[in-house]
């Protein structure tokens, strides 16, 4: 079962999250945060936080031991689109939009065994003076 998370309305164009997310597509999560902390974009530490989040929920949450987790899919899809515009010559506007990112990364890998609970023992009574 693959663990999920999520980073919404990421402030930067999904054109170039999606080059950064190529970048680490497939690979472990060890690997994809070298290569992502010597990434010199911007969309990279976006990338990078919601891979490390990805890992920390399937280590946390779901019992996966973390050395061993890959990126099984990473996507990235639009998000909200804020329209603006711009004052032109002749007092025209000219309208432009602010684009936003959804970045969706899936982690999968070996899940730790479960801890046999140990058999609790009676509790020694205090002997009173």
């Amino acid at each position: 079962m693959a663990v999920k998370a999520e980073s919404k309305n990421v402030r930067i164009s999904p054109r170039k999250v999606a080059a950064v997310a190529a970048l680490v597509r497939g690979r472990t999560v060890a690997d994809a945060i070298v290569i992502l902390e010597h990434t010199p974009r911007r969309a990279a530490l976006s990338v990078l936080k919601t891979i490390k989040s990805a890992q920390a929920n399937a280590a946390h949450n779901h019992n996966y031991k973390a050395d061993t987790l890959r990126i099984t899919e990473i996507t990235v899809n639009h998000g909200n689109r804020m329209k603006r515009y711009r004052p032109a010559a002749m007092g025209r506007a000219l309208p432009y939009v602010k684009r936003s990112s959804h970045i969706r990364v899936l982690v999968d890998g070996e899940v730790r065994p479960a801890k046999k609970p140990t058999a609790e023992k009676p509790a020694a009574k205090k002997e009173s003076k």
